[in-house]
C-alpha cells in the first residue's frame, strides 16, 4: 500500500511497554530510496531529544490509528543513539548506529516476540564524512527540475509501507 510519510509525523511511538516518543523524521537512503530510520522525540515539554530507530526494529505503521509500534522496550528506545536531523547524516554516522544496535536481523526473539538487544551499549563516532543518509523534513521545500527547467517545488514523499521505499515525490508546481 502505497502511503504519504508525512501522515506519520507527530504519530506516537509504542514501545513494548507503553507509549515512548513521537514521530518527529525519516531518514532515506539517497541511493536507494528506502527509509532506514524513524527519528523519535523522547524528549519532555521543556526540551526535545530526538533518537533514532532502525525500521527493522518497527511493525508496519498502523495508518488506521496513526501509531508505530517498536520491538523495543521504552529504555532501549530512550537509550538509542541521538542524531542531528538538520543536516545529513554521514554513512560514517550510519555505520556508528548500526554498530550500537547490533545485527538488526537478530533483535527480535521469535518465541518471545521481545528485542534482545542491549541498552546503554556505546557507539562510535567516525569522522570521515560520506553522505547519503537524508532527512525526509530537512528535504522538504527543495527545488525539483526537469530536463526543460524548475518543474516544483517537493511537499512529501510517498511510501510503499511493505518495503519502505519513497517510490513517488509529492511535488507542486510553480506559477
Amino acid at each position: 500500500m502505497l502511503c504519504e510519510l508525512k501522515a506519520l509525523i507527530g504519530s506516537p511511538v509504542i514501545a513494548t511497554d507503553g507509549e515512548t516518543g513521537s514521530v518527529r523524521n525519516f531518514l532515506f537512503d539517497d541511493q536507494s530510496w528506502k527509509v532506514r530510520y524513524m527519528v523519535v522525540d523522547v524528549g519532555n515539554w521543556l526540551k526535545r531529544r530526538d533518537v533514532v530507530l532502525p525500521i527493522t526494529a518497527l511493525e508496519k505503521p498502523d495508518w488506521t490509528n496513526r501509531t508505530c509500534c517498536a520491538h523495543l522496550t521504552k529504555e532501549q528506545v530512550r537509550n538509542s543513539p541521538d542524531v542531528d536531523t538538520e543536516k545529513p547524516v554521514s554513512r560514517q554516522q550510519e555505520i556508528a548506529m548500526r554498530d550500537y544496535f547490533g545485527p538488526l536481523a537478530c533483535w527480535v526473539d521469535s518465541e518471545f516476540g521481545m528485542s534482545s538487544m542491549p541498552t546503554g551499549k556505546k557507539y562510535p563516532v567516525h569522522t570521515a564524512e560520506i553522505l547519503h543518509l537524508r532527512s525526509t523534513s530537512h528535504m522538504l521545500g527543495y527545488h525539483v527540475w526537469a530536463t526543460d527547467g524548475d518543474f516544483g517545488v517537493l511537499k512529501g514523499f510517498v511510501m510503499d509501507e511493505a518495503s519502505w521505499h519513497l517510490g513517488y515525490l509529492d511535488v507542486r508546481g510553480g506559477d
